[in-house]
């Protein structure tokens, strides 16, 4: 009786949506049949075969792709480093540092997306630095080669934050007796961070790398602010071809492609769990 109100709830706004997307996603059913689901035709794979068979969505699984391969390791990379820094590096104003890095973690990312478009534009405060030592920079959100690079830039800074706490505490949790009876055996710190850190931080690092990668093959908030998806769909993720398909009133589309992202999802985390997990 407890549990009935959240039983309810989570059946009529998780459950049942879920459940009519999946059933949805075998249909041709369209905006116009949402007075007449009777005349709602059942399609079978076909939709998805289509879908695979459409050349935006292929570039939108590639640009989705380009994103997770190049921002999710060099997001880790980045927020390793700060973390090491941050446990032994730096000693003074340590709290100021990670609220510093923190704080883009909890700021809105409309706001965020806002104030990165100005610096990236054409005449902006990124191009305007690049000027001083005599670098000519591109157009960076209107340049097909530079907008998965500076929206990749963009998500980096965003959620470097969160990674680094996790690591910052992963590393925290490292017995400093491992660490000390390896430097006594004569291991230098490229060695003991190699050895001995890595190996234990397994756990955290599969723990950082699903959090990136659940959240990095939706992303969508930043083409959608700062380039449309655009140009020429070079920031058109999963995510933007499927908030497109249910603005054209394809809702059978739209729900075809948000399953396939589901299932990329799933089988991304798969490979991460047996790649990183602990080795006993």
């Amino acid at each position: 009786m407890f549990a009935l109100p959240f039983v309810l709830g989570f059946g009529i706004f998780m459950l049942f949506p879920i459940v009519s997307s999946f059933v949805m996603s075998f249909t041709d059913f369209t905006s116009s049949d949402v007075q007449d689901p009777l005349a709602v035709g059942f399609v079978g794979v076909r939709q998805y075969a289509d879908l695979f068979g459409n050349p935006q969505f292929l570039k939108s699984m590639w640009v989705t792709a380009y994103f997770v391969i190049v921002g999710i390791p060099l997001t880790m990379i980045v927020a390793l480093a700060l973390a090491i820094a941050l446990n032994s590096g730096i000693t003074r104003f340590r709290t100021v540092f990670r609220v510093g890095f923190y704080t883009p973690v909890v700021t809105s990312i409309v706001a965020v997306a806002v104030v990165w478009r100005f610096i990236l534009q054409d005449n902006g405060l990124l191009n305007a630095m690049l000027g001083w030592v005599g670098i000519d920079g591109p157009n960076w959100l209107n340049d097909t080669t530079w907008s998965m690079p500076a929206m990749i830039l963009v998500a980096v800074w965003r959620n470097m934050g969160t990674l680094m706490i996790i690591f910052l505490a992963g590393l925290q949790n490292i017995p400093e007796e491992v660490k000390e009876a390896a430097q006594i055996d004569g291991a230098n710190a490229w060695t003991t961070f190699r050895r001995i850190t890595l190996p234990l931080l397994r756990p955290t690092l599969l723990l950082g790398a699903v959090l990136l990668s659940v959240g990095y093959l939706q992303f969508f908030e930043e083409p959608f602010v700062m380039t449309k998806g655009g140009p020429l769909d070079s920031t058109l993720s999963i995510s933007y071809f499927t908030y497109n398909q249910f603005g054209f009133g394809k809702y059978g589309t739209a729900s075809a492609a948000s399953y396939i992202l589901f299932v990329a999802i799933a089988l991304l985390s798969l490979v991460q769990f047996r790649a990183l997990r602990s080795k006993d």
